[in-house]
């Protein structure tokens, strides 16, 4: 509808201060004829909007000119209400400055849209953090992540990677930070490539002198999008539970620590339980498929797979398909 658009272009340039007629163009999806037709219609309505012309021209509005005006509707007044819990605006030391930002917006809304801003506030809240999930504290202040994006530093980090607990040090050109699910992301490129490291797995970051070097035209949300349908195309992993006898624990553990959910039994203990016959060990596994997950066959009776039973199934038939093999032999 063209009131819409006449008070988003009325928005853009309270913002904004002065564009051209071609951005306005590009941000409400029409051309530059119908822009400056717009343009027109809200200078006769007595907005005093005007354009420059030339290389640095472009359209603005009176210095001094603002309206009250939000152009907020009923559903968006109560959408904007509707927020995440205010741990993420903790996290980023925003915690007081959101609240005082909505009771200005607040104040600024419609008469008649208040109550329902209001009421969408104190009856709606939205917790992104997952049951159970473990919120491990992390080696580096998110201030310093915050510092690199914001102040456009590269940052030397160095990183914990969850795939096989290695350590790495990388020498990133930071895009931002986003949370997900509760846990914090820095979006960044390593020699020119998209990558994501999340906060709890950081062990130390610091800022580099050095300006940061962003691939040209790419934004924050672009690059993360990238990143997320990567990892959305990966097979969701097999959860496995095993009892492990507590005399090879140790063993088990050299080669399967990076499959271990959560953290990992005190091995002391374990030890000197293992002489007098202590029950086993149970614990959680996660493997990227169920081939992958048969290796724990290596360890013979030392580990049992409780779930899932396809595992089960599966190291069954293969300790018969190796029996076969070997009593075929001794029959020859």
């Amino acid at each position: 509808m063209k009131s819409d658009r006449l008070l988003s272009i009325l928005l853009l340039l309270q913002t904004h201060g002065q564009l051209s007629a071609s951005e306005l163009a590009v941000r409400l999806e029409v051309s530059v004829r119908t822009i400056f037709r717009d343009v027109e219609a809200l200078s006769a309505a007595g907005v005093p909007v005007y354009a420059e012309r030339g290389s640095k021209g472009g359209i603005a509005l009176l210095p001094g000119y603002r309206t009250d005006v939000t152009g907020l509707t009923a559903d968006e007044a109560r959408a904007l209400f509707v927020l995440v819990t205010e741990q993420a605006h903790a996290d980023l030391g925003l915690g007081q400055a959101i609240g005082s930002a909505l009771r200005k917006v607040m104040a600024a809304l419609p008469a008649p849209f208040r109550g329902d801003a209001d009421l969408a506030s104190r009856r709606i809240m939205i917790d992104p953090v997952r049951w159970r999930s473990s919120h491990r504290s992390s080696a580096v202040d998110l201030g310093v992540l915050q510092a690199a994006v914001f102040n456009d530093r590269r940052l030397r980090l160095r990183y914990r990677h969850g795939r096989d607990a290695q350590v790495h040090s990388y020498t990133l050109d930071p895009y931002g930070l986003v949370s997900k699910a509760g846990a914090w992301y820095l979006v960044a490129d390593h020699r020119g490539q998209p990558m994501m490291f999340r906060l709890d797995r950081m062990l130390s970051a610091s800022l580099l002198e050095e300006s940061v070097r962003r691939r040209d035209g790419v934004e924050l949300a672009e690059v993360w999008d990238t990143l997320r349908q990567r990892v959305d195309a990966i097979p969701a992993p097999v959860r496995v539970v095993v009892k492990v006898q507590r005399s090879v624990l140790a063993r088990f553990l050299r080669y399967h620590e990076a499959e271990l959910t959560g953290p990992a039994p005190a091995l002391e203990q374990a030890e000197a339980e293992a002489g007098s016959g202590g029950e086993p060990v149970e614990l959680l596994l996660r493997f990227p498929a169920l081939r992958a997950a048969e290796q724990l066959q290596a360890f013979g009776p030392a580990i049992e797979v409780v779930e899932p039973a396809e595992l089960r199934d599966a190291l069954v038939r293969n300790a018969r398909q190796t029996l076969a093999l070997y009593a075929d032999a001794t029959d020859h």
